[in-house]
């Protein structure tokens, strides 16, 4: 199945029903389903007759002009390339001359609030086009009808694709949390079966309004912000920015919003900058794309009364793997079981001998929503996905007698130092642990390492704090870690360095943790 005809049948039903409220646009609309499903039609048509190349550019934030944007891409059988704009402009003029996208789909707005990305010499502009068409009501009205009435024949009239299957669906790029952003791309079978893994989870069948402003180059934001809630049916309001924590605020509270997404980096100003009840209609915060401490989701449960909901996913896996769901279905710091039709198996980091799931290791998974390979790079390809399906996360972790996975650090984030492997993360713990800093709004220290000419390696704390050394040292060994896991190096900034998708930028990090001293 195609995922243009999957929305086309989804965003027919419940027309009645407001589908999208839109806090981005120059006052609040609200939208429902069948508007939508006719201004994507409309410009579907339009891009056929304007745009050349399979693969077309989206600068857009969530709202009404990036989804109709990304709409219409599948409704004419292109594949929407969303793109960071928040990112350096030498990136994103390679992944445009590498993609092959001539064209770009964004707002004025967007170019003049964005001077320095590259934008390309053919733009479209959104919001002319849908000036343009509401402004001929008699256009929008009967291209309603004809859907309502005459599904088939809109298909046809739109030439709307019916067949997607393996076929690339979509192009998204890596964070580059570790490095250069990679190229993935997801077809119409990832999608569909990862928004139908997400269906089956009790949690979405009462339709619940979700909250979606987690940018569409993301693979959170893009699946489960602005694809499953219009596949199934669930009530969405949209806001330009998760960091704009009193328009978001105020969005919940007026729409009683259920489910809020976000990474824990993009969740903490939500309790620091909300007003008294805002956010009280929330149920559920549905968190992933990095690991969110204990005391954080406590203390999101205990101030607002909901469900903190931790997954695990990547862009490479559509991206959601594994979910906790409320009551049972949950195990405090665990990422959750797997969703349906997924399998997992672990492997040791040197040997790549396969290993007890519960003793863990490297996590491997395989399943209808992983994807078959980056774009253009074979070697890294060959590196992650071998013949039988099997994709090498290099995320550490295990799998518990009771099917819930924990995470536990990804192969990077360790250390060989003395032979031993030190892991990151569990060093991060353990500092932050005897320095209280667990109920810090924003994150204050993280590991990492340099080169050292005795051991291998040596631990680095790059920090926003002072820090007492002798402090962290006897509280460490205290606790009784290993003295190989102790730092000796503490490098003071201003901020810990993040990206615009919320994820740590480990590489800014490793950058500043091998300057020499």
């Amino acid at each position: 199945m195609h995922l243009g005809k999957k929305l086309f049948g989804s965003l027919r039903k419940d027309i009645f029903q407001p589908y999208l409220v839109d806090y981005g646009l120059p006052r609040k609309r609200v939208f429902r389903r069948i508007v939508v499903l006719c201004l994507s039609l409309l410009l579907s048509k339009q891009i056929k007759s304007e745009i050349r190349g399979q693969r077309v550019g989206v600068v857009l934030p969530p709202g009404l002009p990036g989804f109709v944007a990304n709409f219409a891409l599948f409704f004419c059988d292109k594949v929407p390339v969303n793109l960071n704009f928040t990112q350096g402009p030498e990136i994103n003029r390679e992944i445009l001359n590498s993609s092959g996208v001539e064209t770009v789909l964004s707002a004025s707005a967007m170019k003049i609030k964005f001077p320095h990305f590259p934008w390309p010499e053919n733009c479209f502009w959104l919001d002319e086009f849908l000036n343009e068409i509401t402004s001929n009501r008699w256009l929008i009205l009967r291209t309603c009808l004809l859907a309502l009435l005459f599904p088939r024949l809109t298909v046809r009239q739109f030439h709307v694709p019916a067949k997607g299957g393996y076929k690339e669906a979509i192009l998204l790029y890596t964070s580059g949390s570790s490095g250069k952003p990679k190229g993935v791309p997801l077809s119409h079978r990832n999608l569909l079966e990862n928004c139908r893994q997400l269906h089956d989870l009790e949690l979405f069948r009462a339709q619940p309004r979700v909250l979606a402003n987690l940018p569409l180059f993301h693979s959170f934001g893009m699946t489960v912000g602005m694809i499953f809630p219009t596949l199934y049916g669930l009530p969405v309001v949209a806001t330009p920015s998760p960091l704009d924590y009193r328009l978001n605020s105020r969005a919940i509270s007026e729409q009683r919003v259920e489910i809020l997404l976000g990474t824990p980096t993009f969740l903490r100003g939500y309790l620091k900058m909300a007003e008294h009840g805002e956010l009280d209609s929330i149920r559920y915060i549905v968190a992933g794309a990095e690991k969110s401490p204990v005391s954080f989701r406590k203390r999101w449960e205990k101030k607002i009364n909901c469900q903190y909901l931790e997954g695990y996913g990547l862009t490479e896996t559509a991206p959601a793997l594994s979910f906790n769901l409320p009551g049972e279905g949950k195990r405090c710091g665990s990422v959750g079981r797997l969703l349906q039709g997924v399998e997992c198996r672990t492997i040791d980091p040197e040997s790549g001998a396969e290993t007890d799931r519960e003793q863990g290791g490297i996590l491997c998974f395989r399943g209808a929503n992983i994807f078959s390979g980056y774009f253009g790079d074979e070697d890294k390809t060959t590196e992650v996905l071998d013949e039988d399906g099997w994709f090498k996360t290099g995320d550490l972790g295990r799998l518990d007698s009771d099917g819930f996975l924990w995470i536990e650090g990804r192969v990077s984030r360790f250390s060989k130092i003395g032979g031993e492997m030190v892991p990151h993360g569990r060093v991060e713990e353990e500092i932050i642990g005897v320095l209280g800093f667990c109920s810090s709004d924003e994150p204050i220290l993280v590991v990492s390492a340099m080169q050292d000419e005795k051991k291998g390696e040596k631990l680095v704390v790059v920090c926003t704090q002072p820090v007492d050394q002798a402090r962290v040292r006897n509280g460490l060994m205290k606790k009784g870690i290993p003295n190989l896991w102790i730092p000796r190096h503490f490098i003071e900034v201003d901020k810990i360095p993040l990206l615009p998708s919320g994820k740590t930028d480990w590489e800014k990090i490793r950058q500043l943790a091998s300057k020499p001293d």
